[in-house]
This record gives C-alpha cells, sequence and structure tokens, in this order.
C-alpha cells in the first residue's frame, strides 16, 4: 500500500537542526515559499540571528536532541506555533573514525540513536494523538552497506532506516494517518564531512530543494540524488564477502 500524496501543502513546519547545513538550507527555502517555519538547534545565537535575517513567520526554539527534556521542548514550540502539520529532523552528527576512537562512536550514537528516538517519537505522539501528520528524516545512503572509515555513523543509519519503516506500518496498524519521509542524501558538502574525503560531493543548496520537493510529495523513501540512486543499486548486489575488502573512502 503506498502513502506517496503528491504536491501536499505545508503550512507549519518545524526543523530540528535549522543552524547550519541541510536543515538550514531547507529553512530558508521553505520559509521563502510562504510556509510558517519554527526552527530549532543547539545554537541560540545562530538560531537569534536567521530568524532576524528572515523577519517574519520564523519561531525558535533552543532544543539539543541528546537533553532528556527535547522531547517536550519540541512539543512547546509547536505549541508556540499554534499547532504543525510537519516535523522535520535533520539533527545528527557523524564522522570518519578509523581509529575508532570511542568518544567518537558514543557520541554519535547518543546523537543518531537516542537523540533521533527521542524526537521521532515526540514526533509520532504529537500527530497520532492529533490525527495525523507528516515527519521527514534525514538518514543517509550509509545505512544501506557499513562503510569501515565510520562505523557508527553508517550503523546508526541503518537503525533510522529501520526505526522509520516499523514506525510506518505501526501508523498503518494505529490507523494514525502519520506519515514518513525517510530522506537518504549522498556524501554532501557540510561540516558533518569535514573529516576525510568523499566522492561525488553535493551542494547542500540541491540537496535542501529536492528534499523539499520528497516532503511536498510525501515520498516514503527519497535518495538524493540520481547518481547515488544509481550507486545504491549497484551497492546492493556486491556479495558481503566482496564489500568487507573494498575501500570506499579514503
Amino acid at each position: 500500500m503506498s502513502l506517496t500524496i503528491t504536491n501536499t501543502e505545508m503550512k507549519k513546519v518545524i526543523i530540528l537542526g535549522a543552524t547550519s547545513g541541510i536543515g538550514l538550507e531547507v529553512a530558508k527555502l521553505l520559509w521563502a515559499e510562504g510556509v510558517e517555519i519554527g526552527i530549532a538547534g543547539r545554537r541560540k545565537q545562530m538560531l537569534e540571528e536567521i530568524a532576524a535575517s528572515m523577519g517574519d513567520r520564523v519561531t525558535t526554539k533552543v532544543i539539543d536532541v541528546t537533553s532528556e527534556d527535547a522531547d517536550s521542548e519540541l512539543l512547546h514550540l509547536a505549541e508556540m506555533m499554534g499547532g504543525v502539520d510537519t516535523i522535520f529532523i535533520s539533527s545528527g552528527i557523524g564522522s570518519q573514525n578509523k581509529m575508532l576512537q570511542a568518544d567518537i562512536e558514543i557520541a554519535t550514537t547518543q546523537t543518531n540513536v537516542v537523540g533521533f528516538t527521542r524526537m521521532i517519537g515526540a514526533a509520532f505522539r504529537y500527530f497520532a494523538d492529533r490525527g495525523g501528520g507528516h515527519i521527514g528524516v534525514i538518514s543517509s545512503i550509509a545505512g544501506t552497506k557499513g562503510l569501515g572509515a565510520a562505523p557508527a555513523y553508517s550503523a546508526t543509519k541503518r537503525f533510522q532506516n529501520t526505526y522509520v519503516q516499523c514506525l510506518a506500518q505501526l501508523s498503518l496498524m494505529r490507523k494514525a494517518n502519520v506519515t514518513f519521509t525517510d530522506i537518504r542524501p549522498g556524501f554532501v558538502d557540510t561540516n558533518l564531512l569535514r573529516s576525510g574525503s568523499y566522492p561525488m560531493l553535493l551542494k547542500p543548496q540541491r540537496v535542501a530543494r529536492l528534499i523539499v520537493k520528497a516532503l511536498k510529495r510525501r515520498k516514503r523513501v527519497a535518495v538524493i540524488d540520481w547518481r547515488y540512486r544509481i550507486l545504491v543499486a549497484l551497492w546492493r548486489l556486491i556479495p558481503r564477502f566482496i564489500w568487507e575488502r573494498l575501500n570506499i573512502t579514503n
């Protein structure tokens, strides 16, 4: 059963992780289209500067997804906006970690698993209680196959892919009318990839445009862009014993 809806209007949207990278670019695009946005992130000054540059139709909230009160802060932001129809989760961290430094692996897991679970759960409950809504998340093509240079990042993205799939099924089971878009970009030229070298880097502005298009269509899974759709299709065909012998990143 397909849940894709073509060109669904978004009127009030919360963007988590909106102070930099893809989240910021998506916020700019939605605001330019006349959407009322709630922007959230850890850095208060950045939030204030972004809001000041836009003017109206912007509500800000300091939210750290790793904090235990982050879920209640998300609900508070939705209340401040008088309700929302879409919540977009773009907060996340990741880096190459070939030396397997424990602090990097644990921090990545805390944000991309614990923080992610906290926020998407809050978003699901919010919309289920109100008759429906849409949740978009940024995962990654890294969830398709494990990248040896970024173990925690790859594993946490696979977790996100599976968790979204579970919630999509749960929504149908409960008739909650909560729909999902799992956005899986390739390598994007942001601070997230400041360590290491990656092929076919995408510009965040282009990625944001494709994300907004996918959110409007409520596309269930969106691999960005077409080159990465081909790449992922090829990845899936590679046997495990061959994959584990490949040097994917330098």
